[in-house]
């Protein structure tokens, strides 16, 4: 089977502590973005949440998050520069934001961008995990319930730089819907931005299964859908609380072919053989041949665990 390259980067970012404004960040970007450009990538792929620190660590009422940490329209007047700069290079971009929709409900957003600059995809994140409560006696808030409303427009697909490209963020890489849903539309490549704290505030989860879960969770993915996973994390300290690195490009093997060395702004880059997906496809993971879905009924009908279905003695 003949290669389909496809240069792919991935943009880490260090860590954004809370005086950093959107210009200093949208700095950072741009810089990464010219040596993806240099580098031979066709997109690059930023963080969650890259114009801002991970502010759901914070108490706060949603009218002051939404006066610091939320855009009212994309491309803004500090964003802009993005864009223009993407035309000028001829490369698209992922970007993760938080955005105020034109009805006033908020989003843990990315957006999806064309080597026009042009916005092609949407997506507003669906699996928000933490919670909404004031919690205390917790080093620090996980507020995503509080601040973003669930997701409205789903797992999409979009036709874009020559392949196939979807989108989710964070918590998604979790759950195995997310994927198989953009696998069967046909995704060669998925973009994903996250925000992962290394410490659990729910339970004693040991530190080092934070990053395991995490790659664990990509290379599976990755593997189970035929797909390309380009991962990018935001990294290091923010205003005392760590964020997991790990930022990195899976291929359709499982395998992890590019990871971020450390937990500063660093931009890694492979030339993806979307191919390699396709021979996948094709001999393992033919949806066609082999899924049936008339046994997965409830995947639609349950949304937490209930009885088992087998009896017992069998007939």
């Amino acid at each position: 089977m003949s290669k389909r390259p496809f240069g792919l980067a991935v943009a880490q970012m260090g860590p954004v502590q809370p005086e950093e404004t959107r210009r200093q960040a949208v700095a950072r970007l741009l810089a990464m973005m010219r040596e993806a450009h240099g580098r031979g990538a066709r997109m690059v792929v930023f963080p969650e949440l890259a114009l801002t620190t991970f502010f759901p660590r914070y108490w706060m009422t949603e009218e002051e998050a939404m006066a610091r940490y939320f855009e009212k329209e994309m491309p803004g007047p500090e964003t802009r520069v993005l864009f223009d700069t993407a035309r000028e290079l001829g490369i698209g971009f992922y970007l993760g934001y938080a955005e105020i929709a034109s009805d006033g409900r908020r989003f843990n957003t990315s957006i999806l961008v064309d080597a026009n600059a042009r916005i092609v995809g949407r997506y507003r994140k669906i699996h928000l995990p933490g919670h909404s409560d004031h919690k205390p006696e917790a080093p620090f808030q996980h507020l995503e319930k509080k601040f973003f409303d669930v997701g409205n427009d789903g797992f999409n697909v979009w036709e874009t730089l020559g392949t196939r490209i979807g989108m989710c963020l964070c918590n998604d890489r979790r759950w195995t819907e997310t994927w198989r849903v953009l696998a069967l539309q046909g995704a060669e490549i998925v973009a994903l931005g996250y925000n992962t704290p290394s410490l659990n505030i729910h339970w004693n989860e040991p530190v080092h299964l934070r990053m395991f879960h995490h790659l664990l969770s990509l290379q599976a993915a990755a593997y189970q859908n035929a797909v390309w996973v380009a991962a990018a994390g935001k990294a290091g300290i923010e205003d005392g609380s760590h964020l997991i690195a790990g930022s990195a490009i899976v291929a359709p093997t499982g395998e992890i072919v590019a990871q971020a060395q450390g937990e500063e702004d660093e931009v890694i880059f492979c030339q993806a053989d979307l191919a390699l997906g396709d021979t996948f496809k094709q001999h393992i993971f033919n949806f066609a041949a082999h899924r049936r879905p008339e046994h997965y009924g409830l995947i639609l009908e349950r949304v937490g665990a209930g009885p088992a279905l087998g009896k017992t003695p069998l007939p």
